[in-house]
């Protein structure tokens, strides 16, 4: 391709991805679908044709929220979409060439510390804007309320405390949610390409997820502040909801060791998934395992002799 390629393709993706995102603010039928999918332009720019053209989709994105809604829409694409995609493409394509000759990539265990960071660092900023914690917490606590009234039409018994309830544990679930989709669409933008061969790295492999020691820590963090009860549980717990999504990628990458065992892996992995999904369980189950992968290195325990599974 020309070298007008990264350009073009960066702003093509970018005007799909905004016009997504418009769709969702502006209520089209199907929209809830189309918000899973905002990402996924920009990651096949970026995978693609490289950092710049994930830039390039992502500031396309950006003025055409500017354009059809106002400046707190274009700031929440910009702060959830382009941003985050353009860094995690960014270091996903990085590289260091070893002594054989061969390339090693940035690994997935990394990719997943920044998403996770970028999770926690959407909480923490959403804590300062409104206020604090309990500013936050109240909040949201009265938006609840109001979409309670709506859906049902009347006041709910222990509708306050319902709300309470809620208003509690939002803000780890919207992150987690949104860092569950970022690894959706990433997987689906690189699986694409790498079918038509036109992926720029090599698909990473789940095997080799391997945690930093940072995030276990951060997990201790989170657990001692839901102690002290107050503004600092608040905190915690969501912290710790964030969280799990790492640990749970940390255990499904055990999952994936562990099944190289097997004569048939690819049997054993899509049952588990097909049960996890339809019980959603497993997949905390998981994220426990993915904790105890953190210290006790269970994913070299577990797979079979001789093979390498460092990403």
């Amino acid at each position: 391709m020309g070298q007008w390629a990264p350009t073009a393709v960066g702003i093509a993706c970018g005007v799909i991805a905004g016009g997504l995102y418009v769709a969702v603010m502006f209520g089209t039928p199907g929209a809830l679908i189309l918000v899973y999918l905002t990402q996924l332009p920009l990651f096949l720019a970026g995978l693609w044709m490289g950092t710049a053209a994930a830039a390039i989709a992502g500031a396309t994105g950006t003025l055409v929220l500017l354009a059809a809604s106002d400046l707190v829409g274009a700031a929440l694409f910009a702060g959830m979409n382009a941003t985050p995609v353009a860094l995690l493409v960014r270091q996903a394509l990085q590289a260091r060439q070893r002594d054989d000759g061969a390339l090693a990539w940035y690994p997935p265990g990394l990719l997943t510390a920044w998403l996770t960071a970028f999770a926690l660092a959407g909480i923490a900023a959403a804590v300062v804007v409104l206020g604090g914690p309990d500013a936050l917490q109240t909040t949201l606590r009265g938006v609840i309320v109001q979409v309670l009234d709506r859906v049902y039409g009347k006041p709910l018994p222990h509708r306050e405390q319902v709300a309470e309830t809620l208003a509690l544990v939002v803000p780890g679930i919207v992150a987690a949610s949104w860092m569950v989709t970022m690894v959706v669409n990433a997987a689906l933008a690189q699986g694409v390409l790498a079918r038509f061969g036109a992926n720029w790295r090599r698909s990473p492999d789940l095997a080799g997820l391997g945690l930093p020691i940072w995030l276990p820590a951060a997990l201790g963090v989170a657990a001692a502040l839901t102690v002290f009860g107050g503004g600092a549980r608040f905190v915690g717990i969501n912290m710790i909801i964030a969280l799990s999504v790492a640990f749970c990628l940390a255990g499904l990458a055990v999952l994936h060791a562990a099944a190289r065992r097997l004569s048939q892996p690819a049997i054993a992995l899509v049952s588990f998934y097909s049960v996890a999904a339809l019980f959603g369980w497993p997949f905390l189950a998981v994220a426990v395992l993915g904790l105890l992968e953190s210290w006790l290195g269970l994913r070299r325990r577990f797979a079979p002799q001789g093979v390498n599974i460092d990403g």
